[in-house]
């Protein structure tokens, strides 16, 4: 197996200042597929970049057929800025660089971003996009779908909890007014390339637990696919349910309590009460939370102080 590293220019700053990221090529022995990989699209998700670091460790003593690219910092703008989004200064129209693919090189400079990286992108026959949500968030990985390909490539990965998101004409209203359309699974899809997207939990810190889901859901991919002559391990409990979507927002700003009786990964009813919405000031209850649907509670709220229109809950359909 061959390892090389190549630094490419993204885009340029005002002042010249070149935007640089570092990609990573596994050749290996024998023929077989190509799979892209990259993490930290958002800056604050760092649990991607650290599987992706232990799995480059796993690599280095495999015996690989096909290729592996791997991008571990995909944003180095808001990665330096341990943030979600850039500031208004560098991209005032496309913010966030996960609604912009496939890119545009000579668009704004997160659709340049883009275009860059989806060169290498297009040249896959699968894509690992690594996210994390929050401490709030169950660890997830979510596919397309009726997107065969990656459907089986998201059971693969494994983890507690797989979603299949309804995309275009076929999701509600949410899934336009966000945007969603310019996400890579979304472009990569449209292009018959198989995509997952797994959620890893907990943003701007190293945790164990979802590092290491990330770690063997990533070689479960390879493994899948036939780089690795190995079986695919274990990875959680899976449990297919549906829709990305679904959420229960904060009416109004105030202070969150959630019920302390529940917790990520339960199974809940809908109406069923999650936490109370309380003016800090007056200690009014402003409102009590619930969740929209039967389903699987996969994120709760924890961050207290909350604006009106922030997530509160998730709840996902489970599927038979």
């Amino acid at each position: 197996m061959e390892h090389v590293t190549e630094r490419i220019t993204l885009a340029r700053l005002p002042s010249g200042v070149e935007i640089a990221t570092t990609v990573h090529t596994y050749d290996g022995t024998e023929d077989g597929p190509t799979v892209y990989v990259q993490a930290a699209q958002h800056g604050r998700e760092v649990n991607g970049t650290e599987t992706l670091r232990r799995v480059h460790d796993r690599l280095l003593d495999s015996d690989l057929s096909g290729r592996i690219v791997a991008v571990p910092v995909a944003d180095p703008l808001t990665f330096d800025r341990v943030s979600y989004t850039t500031p208004e200064q560098l991209d005032s129209v496309n913010p966030n660089m996960n609604r912009v693919w496939p890119g545009d090189p000579e668009g704004t400079l997160h659709e340049r971003m883009a275009a860059r990286l989806w060169e290498y992108a297009r040249e896959a026959d699968a894509i690992v996009d690594l996210h994390t949500g929050s401490p709030d968030m169950l660890t997830h990985v979510v596919f397309m779908e009726g997107h065969e390909g990656s459907r089986n490539l998201a059971e693969a990965f494994g983890s507690d909890l797989l979603l299949s998101e309804e995309a275009g004409d076929d999701a509600d209203d949410e899934w336009a007014a966000r945007d969603f359309g310019g996400k890579l699974r979304v472009a990569a899809n449209e292009e018959a390339i198989p995509t997952i997207t797994p959620e890893l939990a907990h943003s701007k810190q190293i945790v164990e637990d979802a590092v290491e889901t990330g770690v063997v859901g990533t070689l479960n991919v390879f493994r899948h696919l036939g780089l690795l002559d190995e079986s695919v391990e274990a990875n959680g409990d899976p449990t297919l349910a549906r829709n990305h979507l679904g959420r229960v927002t904060a009416d109004d700003s105030g202070l969150f309590r959630a019920d302390p009786d529940h917790a990520v990964g339960d199974e809940v009813e809908a109406g069923e009460y999650l936490g109370t919405l309380y003016d800090a000031t007056t200690f009014e209850p402003l409102q009590e939370a619930r969740a929209d649907r039967d389903g699987i509670l996969y994120s709760l709220a924890q961050e207290a102080t909350v604006t009106a229109g922030d997530t509160l809950l998730n709840v996902a359909w489970r599927r038979e």
